[in-house]
């Protein structure tokens, strides 16, 4: 149980490692944009090799692609509610537009990270396998949005402080998701699993291609495709290994 905690806040302690970078270090936009290029890729592979792939046979079919467009339209709906709050710039490096708010840019970035904190928890059940690859993922996802984010929370005139305090409140409510997520999944059915599972892919999927990808070229350019192709690659490969 406490080991769900300790790998969902592990995952998400790399926000406080970019939030350090963004605000200590100068790293080129470019480096930023490779590091969020292959992140996506990692978490399409992972989301696709891991929670997709896990579930084919374990759960119903049609519940499995219902549940994934589910994931999709509900994080996509949230989006749209963030955005006109003026968190649409959350992962962004650049200082956001004057009536952005920063508390629209903490609850989006609370959004990203609970349902993949749930889905580590999960996979802590002994019924499930360990997600290693969807952990490394998420972690180095992780890494570029917060560091591209702090950038831009710093233009604003956020306090180190603040922005270190965000982040850190994030992690700790990643590390309590996982672990409400394998305390309340453990006793239901091994489907139930994987349909969580399907679900959160389907939200992680629409957040990288709404969120990071469009960031990643822009800054990057198009060896970004490349990167995230190896990302997919490197996904696939250490799920077959593991």
């Amino acid at each position: 149980m406490f080991q769900a905690a300790l790998w969902g806040g592990a995952a998400s302690v790399s926000l406080l490692i970019g939030a350090f970078m963004g605000i200590f270090l100068h790293i080129p936009k470019r480096i930023v944009a490779y590091i969020m290029a292959l992140g996506t890729g990692l978490i399409i592979g992972s989301a696709t090799f891991d929670l997709l792939s896990e579930a084919e046979g374990n759960a119903n079919l049609m519940y499995l692609i219902s549940m994934f467009l589910a994931g999709a339209l509900i994080f996509t709906l949230f989006e749209l509610y963030i955005s006109k709050k003026g968190g649409s710039e959350r992962k962004r490096s650049r200082q956001n537009p004057q009536n952005h708010s920063g508390l629209a840019i903490y609850v989006g970035t609370i959004m990203d990270a609970i349902p993949e904190s749930i889905i580590i928890g999960v996979s802590f059940i002994e019924s499930q396998s360990m997600q290693w690859v969807f952990i490394l993922a998420i972690f180095i996802s992780n890494l570029p949005e917060s560091l591209s984010s702090s950038i831009g929370l710093k233009l604003d005139q956020y306090s180190t402080r603040k922005i270190l305090s965000l982040w850190g409140s994030v992690v700790i409510l990643s590390s309590l998701s996982s672990l409400l997520g394998y305390v309340f999944l453990q006793n239901a059915p091994e489907s139930t699993s994987y349909l969580i599972g399907a679900f959160g892919a389907g939200g992680l999927l629409a957040m990288v291609s709404s969120t990071m990808m469009p960031e990643a070229f822009e800054e990057g350019g198009p060896i970004v495709g490349f990167l995230s192709s190896l990302g997919i690659i490197l996904s696939f490969i250490f799920t077959h290994l593991s």
